[in-house]
C-alpha cells in the first residue's frame, strides 16, 4: 500500500502495506500533524501471507493468524479434482443361471450428517451516531451457515504485535496507528464448505470518526481501485492469478463511523467481484445496525 504525505491542515496519512509477490506493497505511514505532533514519514513495508497448501499463490493475500485461529493450510488454490470411481464390471453369468434371476439391489448411499450448530455468541455491542461500543468482535462479518470459522467462532482480538506481524521490521505500525488515535482491532476468517472460497474480516476502531475516515482514505494497494456496488465510502482491489489453478484475491476497504473494515476474499481462479460486493454489504450493515 502507498499513502501520500498530507499537506499542512490536512489529516495525516497512514498506510497498511501492499501485497508481496506479484503486487509488492510499499506503504509509507506518516503520523497526523497536530498542534503537538509532527508528521513522521514511515519507511516502506511488505506484507506477507502464508501459502495455500501445496500451491504457490501468484498474489499474496494478508491473513492475520492469531493465537486463537488455526493455521491457514486450506485447499483454496488447489485445482478441483473430482473423484472418479470406475464401475465394477458385471459378473459373468453361467449358462445354467436362471434367466429370471433378479439383480442385487444397489446399496443406498448414506447421507452426510449436517455439521453441528455453532454455539450462540455471548458478545455484546452497540452503535450510536457512528460510535461503536462494546466488544469489537461483535461487529465482525457474520459467518454464513455454509461456512466454518478458523479458531474461535467469535473471532479474535488483534494486538499491535499481531498487526505488526503483517509488516516488515522497518515499519513501526504501532506508532502509525497511535498517531491516528487507534483503539483496538479484531479479525475472523472463515471458509465455505465447498472448499473454494475463504473470507477474512478485519476491523480497526479509532477514537474519532474523522481519524477512522482519514486512515481509510489514505490506505491503498498497488492496483487500480474500483467502486463497491451498493456500498458508498468504500473501494476495492482485484488480484488475478497467473494460472486458473492458483488463488486470486479481492480486497475491500471501507469505513463506518469510527471503524475501518477490510474484507479479503480468496478464491480459486479469477475472482468474481460479486463475492466482494456481497461481503462488503453484509459487513457495512453489521457495523451500521449492530
Amino acid at each position: 500500500m502507498s499513502v501520500s504525505e498530507p499537506t499542512p491542515g490536512q489529516e495525516p496519512a497512514a498506510e497498511p502495506a501492499d501485497r508481496p509477490a506479484a503486487t509488492e506493497p510499499t506503504p509509507s505511514a506518516p503520523a497526523p500533524a497536530g498542534p503537538e505532533q509532527t508528521v513522521v514519514e514511515q519507511p516502506a513495508a511488505d506484507r506477507g501471507l502464508p501459502r495455500a497448501a501445496g500451491v504457490a499463490l501468484s498474489v499474496a493475500v494478508l491473513l492475520a493468524v492469531t493465537a486463537t485461529s488455526a493455521a491457514v493450510t486450506v485447499a483454496v488454490g488447489k485445482p478441483d479434482r473430482a473423484a472418479h470411481v470406475a464401475a465394477a464390471p458385471a459378473p459373468a453369468t453361467s449358462a445354467s443361471a436362471s434367466a429370471s434371476a433378479s439383480p442385487s439391489p444397489s446399496p443406498t448411499p448414506t447421507p452426510t450428517p449436517p455439521a453441528p450448530p455453532r454455539p450462540a455468541s455471548t458478545l455484546q455491542g452497540s452503535v450510536s451516531d457512528g460510535k461503536h461500543s462494546g466488544d469489537l468482535r461483535y461487529f465482525l462479518l457474520p459467518v454464513p451457515d455454509n461456512a466454518d470459522p478458523y479458531g474461535s467462532p467469535d473471532g479474535a482480538m488483534l494486538s499491535t504485535d499481531d498487526l505488526q506481524a503483517q509488516y516488515n521490521d522497518s515499519v513501526d505500525i504501532k506508532e502509525v496507528l497511535d498517531s491516528w488515535g487507534f483503539k483496538d482491532a479484531a479479525g475472523r476468517t472463515y471458509r465455505l464448505r465447498d472448499g473454494k472460497t475463504e473470507v477474512r474480516s478485519e476491523l480497526k476502531r479509532f477514537g474519532r470518526t474523522d481519524r477512522a475516515q482519514g486512515f481509510a482514505d489514505h490506505s491503498s494497494y498497488s492496483s487500480d481501485s474500483f467502486d463497491i456496488d451498493g456500498v458508498s465510502n468504500a473501494k476495492g482491489y482485484i488480484f488475478k492469478p497467473k494460472q486458473q489453478a492458483y488463488t486470486g484475491a479481492l480486497i475491500g476497504i471501507g469505513v463506518v463511523g469510527d471503524v475501518v473494515y477490510e474484507i479479503t476474499v480468496e478464491v480459486q481462479g479469477d475472482p468474481d467481484k460479486a463475492l466482494l460486493f456481497d461481503a462488503m454489504k453484509r459487513e457495512r450493515d453489521r457495523l451500521t445496525n449492530g
